[in-house]
């Protein structure tokens, strides 16, 4: 079960899909053997970049029951269950409990301003979900809207005892992060603290305090690398292995355009059949593709001069 304690690299999987649209049943299978190849120690389902918000519910039943049975434990399992809906949210949160999930995603309703609106929302949230559900906070206000204080996330982690973890990927949210977990030497509940935004500013969310990662980097082993490095007691280790990656990370971090680049590297790395984004998405054209050629290649000849695979 997610806990406080919960610690590591919980890669967001991508939603597979054929070319026609539909979820790819095979694919999903390859990709979660993937990433539990690549040392992950947990995978997260139906995040926003794996476009929950594009599947029916009866999709999203049908896909969250699917691998949660292909996992059969393996590795810890957060579901994203965020919905417009309240109802929704509870029995989405429920089947995936049900089916073993660790715990469930949830990210606030769009539109939200203030500390009291926020509050209140997460207080019947919790309500609804009841004290079995462990819950990590997703604080990603580029995508929704929501601004998420330091001040209130503490009022929320001292007043209900589910809420286990935060997703931070707030944006500069490095000042936050320190905090929390400054917060947390006077008196506040600790919780788990998982960096989001690819990746991109891991090595400092770790010196900060961050107990890992919760993103979808296409190439997962340089978080599970860069991570391990670090607790081991090697973080300039750890920057370097990041440094190695970093042209891709950037790159397929662009808002609107990075999910069918993280695509298109699972599919050219035999993970899944297709890197089709649902509708509305991008289709990424030739001159695209020669500038992924080139990164990858570029990738290729750094791991080539380190000696690794």
């Amino acid at each position: 079960m997610l806990s406080e304690e919960t610690k590591g690299v919980f890669v967001i999987s991508a939603t597979p899909f054929t070319d026609s649209g539909e979820i790819d049943y095979g694919s999903v299978d390859s990709l979660i053997e993937f990433y539990l190849g690549k040392g992950v120690h947990g995978i997260t389902i139906l995040g926003m970049m794996g476009e929950a918000q594009k599947l029916s519910f009866e999709e999203t039943e049908a896909f969250t029951r699917h691998v949660l049975g292909v996992i059969r434990g393996r590795v810890p399992v957060i579901v994203g269950v965020s919905n417009a809906a309240m109802a929704n949210i509870k029995v989405l949160a429920w089947i995936a409990m049900d089916d073993g999930a660790a715990g469930v995603l949830i990210a606030p309703a769009m539109g939200l301003r203030g500390d009291d609106p926020l509050y209140e929302y997460y207080a019947g949230v919790f309500e609804a979900l009841g004290p079995g559900v462990p819950v990590a906070f997703q604080d990603f206000p580029q995508n929704t809207g929501v601004f998420l204080s330091a001040a209130l996330f503490g009022r929320l982690v001292n007043a209900f005892p589910q809420l286990v973890m935060l997703k931070a990927e707030d944006c500069p949210g490095l000042r936050k992060l320190s905090r929390i977990r400054a917060d947390e030497q006077h008196g506040q509940r600790r919780v788990s603290i998982l960096a989001g935004n690819g990746g991109l500013y891991l090595p400092q969310e770790l010196r900060r305090g961050a107990d890992g990662v919760m993103t979808g980097f296409a190439y997962p082993e340089m978080l599970v690398q860069a991570y391990e490095r670090f607790v081991a007691g090697d973080p300039d280790g750890a920057e370097d292995i990041y440094d190695t990656y970093l042209p891709l990370a950037t790159y397929e971090q662009q808002p609107g355009y990075g999910l069918a680049v993280r695509k298109e590297i699972l599919r050219r790395r035999g993970a899944i059949a297709s890197a089709k984004v649902r509708n509305p998405g991008v289709v990424m054209d030739s001159v695209d593709m020669r500038e992924l050629d080139g990164l990858q290649e570029r990738l290729d000849r750094a791991l080539s001069r380190l000696g690794r695979p």
